[in-house]
């Protein structure tokens, strides 16, 4: 048996979550961002007169990419510390420049900036999904936003709105989470260099006392990483109140999809609308014809997940002690890669969903009919006062009406037949030339439909504009299982 079927690995990388994703919380990326940020100080030293030279830079250069993972793990071994594991490696492939890698530094410079790069890369990686999710549906809406639907309010059958308003309620959830997410992406800053206990005493030490230049470092190194701002104040690692800000907005998007798939399933349940099933797809090894919405219920469990993963960030948060604990570190190592790459799959699985929703709109017509007559009857009793009746007459009429053709559905199984029972009561001959009008399920929508069309323009074509560039490359999404 291979190996390869020997160990564990996550479901989130070995089923879920795309290629990009996973790259940006492997090992290969972690370590060659180290290396890359040890090259980054150095040439910024350099830059600021230390003595570190050109050669020495370009050796480093040369092996940001090549990590001897086997060394590493051996050494790490006998050290028990994963930094200087890694610097006594790269320092056999560029011997040249090992008196000087990490110089001035701590364990966080490499480990706390790295984590920052990646939570950046990753943002920038979800917010183009969503706006992708919410252009489907956006689409969707459009095009069903005037054809009528049962509401529910406590699930059972309410006053109408249509498919198209409702997906208006999924969108401006989606619409909350991209604006959380962004604000997740630019608030975000580098730890920079800031020494053991963020003082920069080990840099004010190199730079014999000048704090000038510990803060150009602090600048520079910021820059060469890509970052506008480092955070002014640290202790030994970055705020874990950054992790709990992201890891809220990553749980609040959970919530949504949750929310969204849940409804998506419910709908599925009555047949009125459906995810997209392929013609091999099986529903279930036993019932053959089933049409189960695994999709949606994939994207419940993986939401599901991504929302109990936020305590752990609160958590970790609320009990670092004084500058730092280190008892953060291995439940970080789970809790913010294993929320990306749910939240990379949960939104990749709905944007496969949303971009073949089936709507059927003779079952949905089906269901209003069995449940319009009631929401009718107010319609009903107002057009016999107008032409004349007597409203306290007419509501006893519609009462006696209502509670027998209610029998005939509850008892009896029958179709609600209320409707036939007012054409054939004489009481009501005056109003049966308009019976059909007040029955018309397209006058018990309200403006859901403008509704509909101010939302798509004043809330989501806004959004969809800051996305126009990536947008123009998102293609039909393919799930691998």
């Amino acid at each position: 048996m291979s190996s390869d079927y020997e160990s564990y690995k996550s479901p989130l990388s070995s089923r879920y979550a795309s290629k990009e994703m996973q790259f940006l919380f492997s090992d290969q990326n972690k370590f060659s961002t180290w290396r890359q940020l040890w090259v980054w100080l150095a040439k910024a030293e350099h830059t600021l007169g230390l003595d570190i030279t050109e050669e020495q830079i370009a050796q480093m250069e040369l092996h940001i990419k090549d990590i001897d993972f086997v060394a590493a793990a051996a050494e790490e071994r006998l050290t028990r510390h994963d930094v200087m594991a890694h610097v006594h490696v790269f320092a056999k492939q560029c011997p040249a420049a090992a008196p000087v890698i990490h110089l001035g530094a701590t364990s966080c410079y490499v480990g706390d900036n790295t984590d920052l790069i990646v939570l950046r890369d990753a943002l920038q990686l979800l917010l183009p999904r969503v706006a992708s999710v919410v252009r489907q549906l956006k689409e969707f809406a459009e095009m069903y936003k005037a054809l009528p639907t049962l509401g529910f309010t406590h699930l059972q059958p309410a006053q109408l709105t249509t498919v198209g308003k409702r997906t208006c309620l999924w969108m401006q959830d989606l619409l909350m989470d991209e604006r959380a997410l962004r604000r997740c992406l630019e608030d975000l800053r580098f730890r920079g260099v800031k020494g053991t206990t963020g003082t920069q005493a080990s840099f004010l030490e190199l730079f014999n006392g000048d704090g000038q230049k510990v803060k150009q470092l602090d600048t520079l190194v910021t820059q060469l990483a890509g970052f506008s701002k480092p955070y002014a104040v640290t202790g030994q690692t970055y705020t874990r109140k950054v992790d709990v800000e992201v890891m809220a907005a990553l749980a609040s998007l959970g919530c949504t999809i949750h929310k969204m798939c849940t409804d998506l399933r419910i709908l599925a349940s009555r047949k009125e609308l459906e995810e997209p099933f392929e013609s091999t797809q099986i529903g279930s090894s036993a019932m053959a014809y089933k049409r189960n919405p695994m999709r949606s219920e994939r994207c419940c469990a993986l939401a599901r997940h991504l929302i109990t993963l936020f305590s752990n960030a609160a958590n970790t948060h609320a009990t670092q002690w004084m500058e730092r604990t280190l008892d953060d570190s291995a439940n970080r190592r789970l809790t913010l890669s294993e929320g990306f790459l749910a939240a990379d799959a949960v939104l990749l699985t709905l944007l496969n969903i949303s971009q073949g929703l089936v709507v059927y709109p003779r079952v949905i017509e089906r269901h209003i009919a069995q449940e319009l007559p009631f929401m009718s009857t107010e319609n009903i009793i107002m057009a016999m006062v107008k032409a004349g009746g007597d409203r306290q007459v007419c509501h006893e009429k519609i009462r006696v009406l209502s509670q027998e053709a209610g029998a005939q559905v509850k008892q009896y199984g029958k179709d609600n037949d209320l409707v036939d029972r007012v054409r054939n009561d004489s009481y009501f001959a005056p109003i049966l030339d308009k019976l059909d009008h007040i029955l018309d399920a397209s006058t018990f929508t309200g403006r859901a439909s403008e509704q509909v069309d101010e939302f798509l323009a004043e809330e989501v074509q806004p959004l969809l504009a800051r996305y126009t560039d990536v947008l123009k490359s998102v293609q039909n999404v393919q799930l691998n299982i």
